[in-house]
């Protein structure tokens, strides 16, 4: 009786931690931005966070959820991108909005002017969602088109994972233009870094496709950069920013 209460106890107890790992794998991506949504709420200024983390993002999740139709993965990731996609899209609506609300000028710019210089700075959350559909159309058409060849199917795939592992890059460029992290949620990051670090650990554990697990190590690695913006900058300032200064201050990262 004892023994089987104890393998009871271990069974309900793997069962939970398998459900924590899931609802952490599907939800663990999108955490890290609810500090920097809420504080571009709060104070009205985007400055700090690259609208450009949203387009790779965006990228990233289409092309995994059309890897799938090409070489099966767990329907957990599916969703993760899914959610990912629905988040993206609710910062950049937000941005854009406090954006254009900060702009001095009056011009109005949209995705169907295709002007390549205001290319993902568009004046409304409409052009976006535009540009995200006329993508998403394209890639689907090629990869229907393609489907039967292996060699377009793992491309695709390595696609979608490395463009998931260059996503702290617009950050860290956007840091190093500004010689500063100002305006940046440091909470996203460190967020971004143990999430990164769980999912490549995730990766190996469940032996997903190769293309997952390395560029998830790239990934870490961009994270560990920018945190070590964060040090540099803050013992060595490049330029004096104050936040009262930044926050009527027009939104030039994104």
């Amino acid at each position: 009786m004892e023994d089987e209460a104890f393998e009871q106890i271990v069974s309900v107890f793997n069962w939970l931690v398998s459900w924590a790992a899931a609802g952490a794998m599907m939800f663990g991506g999108v955490i890290p931005y609810i500090p920097q949504y809420r504080d571009i709420r709060r104070t009205q200024n985007a400055e700090g966070f690259s609208a450009y983390v949203c387009l790779v993002l965006l990228v990233a999740n289409i092309l995994r959820i059309l890897f799938r139709f090409g070489r099966y993965f767990e329907t957990l990731l599916l969703w993760q991108s899914i959610i990912m996609i629905a988040t993206m899209l609710a910062m950049l609506n937000l941005c854009t909005n406090v954006r254009v609300s900060a702009e001095l000028s009056t011009k109005r710019r949209a995705f169907l002017d295709f002007d390549w210089s205001y290319f993902w700075s568009w004046s409304r959350f409409l052009d976006y969602v535009q540009c995200v559909a006329a993508f998403t159309l394209t890639a689907a058409y090629v990869t229907y088109v393609l489907l039967d060849s292996a060699v377009f199917v793992e491309t695709l795939g390595f696609l979608a994972v490395f463009s998931e592992a260059m996503l702290g890059t617009p950050q860290l460029y956007c840091n190093y233009q500004n010689k500063s992290t100002e305006g940046m949620s440091i909470k996203m990051v460190l967020m971004w870094t143990s999430g990164d670090t769980f999912k490549t650990g995730y990766f190996l554990l469940t032996q997903a496709p190769v293309q997952f697990w390395t560029c998830g190590m790239l990934q870490v690695l961009v994270d560990f950069a920018i945190l070590f913006q964060v040090y540099y900058y803050s013992l060595y300032p490049q330029k004096p920013v104050s936040h009262n200064a930044s926050h009527t201050s027009s939104a030039k990262a994104l």
